[in-house]
């Protein structure tokens, strides 16, 4: 980015329209790769009331050299190659499958992740967990949007609701009857978490009190063997939409508590989660986040298959269901400058009870709490606001069967999408494998080792470049996408712009980033069809 544009990007924002009503920033008119796009932006919000945990120190490398306003007199773009590998790698996670004596018989290799905040605090999240009473691994990536307190809950929540929902009845009961006797019951989920994760400590016994009743219910249902993997992804995804709104409604003498509840439903989050057992994939999406395979072909070449559909105006799909679930009178209202009712750009999302619930249960609930402009509520009911629900969370479930030719698998947020196309991350991706692969030294020691020989074989592999490049997939990506020129190479210049945008302007130009890159192992796949 040369000088010229860093300064169009400060003086387009000093001199930009902005309308601000209610704690919510709507913005005129967006740049973006190039293209002018009308969006509705909402302003930083406040996640957690007063005595909660805060995202505030989750990525303080970044917020200690980022401004905080376009007015600021000492305006600059400048940073450090350290402080931008520092910014870009403060939520860098990766998990590596153990091998035990060369017997892993896990599909999944290694995971690796990242995130990268436009929004204060970042509205994204991430999961990742390996399910203890059922098979596989689950991976989750959720967007939140006004707000980062349903993207939260749902990420703290949902691949328990899955997990339960794949349970057998024998082990379902032995839960129960765990929980009856006061007995330490049978851990359902292993984590695999960033350090700075958060979660709402203060309301997890109410979470797991609206799972019983989940696991009860199930129970109710006496059928073996219970759920197909698709029919549970659907049916939790809904089971917890359902809870989300139901919570808010029911009686609630901690303020606090209530206050986290009327968050959690009044702000929305699109979620992709996938859950691998052997060769079998499954991934559930609901709304805008993507998932693909990077495919390695027989010829050498890569090819990315596509295994979610955005859930949005843009979509065939998504406006005949819209279409087919209300009436024909409002055909021309339901999607207005290519968002539901003019307002939401995802066609499928948790939370969001102002697009699902009567005008009267809204009134009703927001009547009978605090001061909901405290909490950052939006209350508006938009115009042509007849038939409600307009909004879902159902998944699309899609099924995949993996080959030993199918690489990886890419889930990320929408930040990542509006930036790079499918083929541009899987032809990244393949690269820095490959690069990786050609860089790595074939350390052959001469015997006996000592200091001398030791230090030179590390100058050998810091000239080879390895040092200078991200070990972490999803950092590479991030990388890529805010700060890939015309020619689709890095330019460090606006690289550094993109990182140090102030908050007030920093959404306009991207948004939050999440990326998760599960690698699968060849050899297991390859064993399983062999061996069937």
């Amino acid at each position: 980015m040369s000088r010229t544009v860093s300064s169009w990007i400060l003086s387009s924002a000093r001199n930009s329209i902005v309308l601000q009503e209610k704690g919510r920033l709507y913005s005129i008119c967006i740049p973006n790769r190039n293209k002018i796009k009308w969006k509705l932006v909402f302003s930083k919000t406040c996640l957690y009331p007063a005595g909660s945990c805060s995202l505030d120190n989750t990525f303080s490398l970044k917020k200690a050299f980022r401004h905080t306003s376009t007015e600021e007199e000492h305006f600059s773009f400048q940073l450090s190659p350290t402080q931008i590998n520092d910014m870009l790698r403060a939520g860098e996670l990766s998990h590596k499958i153990l091998d035990l004596n060369g017997k892993n018989a896990n599909s999944v290799l290694k995971f690796e992740s990242n995130q990268l905040a436009s929004n204060t605090p970042i509205e994204d999240r991430r999961s990742a967990a390996t399910c203890l009473q059922t098979k596989g691994m689950m991976f989750g990536v959720f967007d939140g949007h006004a707000g980062s307190a349903c993207a939260q809950a749902v990420s703290e929540r949902l691949l328990h609701y899955i997990a339960v929902s794949l349970m057998s009845r024998q082990t379902l009961e032995e839960i129960e009857l765990a929980v009856e006797c006061m007995k330490p019951i049978l851990p359902i989920l292993q984590w695999h978490k960033h350090p700075n994760d958060v979660e709402y400590r203060e309301i997890t016994s109410q979470y797991f009190e609206n799972l019983r009743v989940y696991w009860q219910h199930l129970l109710d249902l006496d059928t073996e063997p219970g759920f197909s993997l698709e029919e549970a992804m659907i049916c939790a995804f809904k089971r917890l939409d359902s809870d989300i709104s139901l919570e808010v409604q029911a009686p609630q003498e901690n303020e606090l508590m209530r206050n986290i509840a009327l968050q959690v439903a009044f702000s929305g989050a699109t979620a992709c989660v996938a859950h691998i057992d052997g060769v079998h994939l499954h991934v559930a999406n609901t709304g805008d986040c993507r998932a693909i395979l990077g495919v390695h072909e027989e010829d050498g070449t890569w090819s990315t298959l596509p295994l979610t559909r955005d859930h949005n105006a843009f979509d065939e799909f998504e406006i005949r269901r819209l279409k087919r679930e209300h009436p024909r009178s409002e055909e021309k209202t339901l999607l207005v400058n290519d968002r539901l009712l003019g307002i939401l750009m995802p066609s499928r999302a948790f939370g969001d009870v102002q697009l699902k619930w009567s005008k009267e249960l809204q009134h009703s609930v927001l009547e009978n709490s605090c001061d909901v402009e405290a909490l950052n509520i939006y209350q508006y009911v938009p115009p042509n606001y007849h038939t409600p629900p307009y909004l879902t969370a159902e998944p699309e479930v899609t099924y995949h069967k993996l080959r030993s030719k199918d690489k990886f698998l890419v889930i990320a947020s929408d930040g990542l999408w509006e930036m790079l196309s499918n083929e541009k991350v899987v032809k990244l991706v393949a690269g820095h494998l490959t690069e990786l692969n050609v860089q790595k030294p074939q350390l052959a020691f001469e015997k006996p080792v000592n200091l001398g020989y030791m230090h030179s074989l590390l100058l050998q592999r810091k000239n080879r470049g390895i040092a200078s490049l991200d070990q972490n997939i999803a950092t590479h990506l991030i990388r890529h996408a805010i700060g890939s020129n015309e020619y689709g190479e890095v330019d460090q210049e606006k690289l550094a712009a993109m990182l140090t945008l102030p908050e007030d302007l920093a959404r306009m130009y991207r948004d939050d980033i999440t990326v998760t890159v599960v690698y699968f192992n060849s050899e297991t796949i390859e064993n399983y069809y062999r061996n069937n």
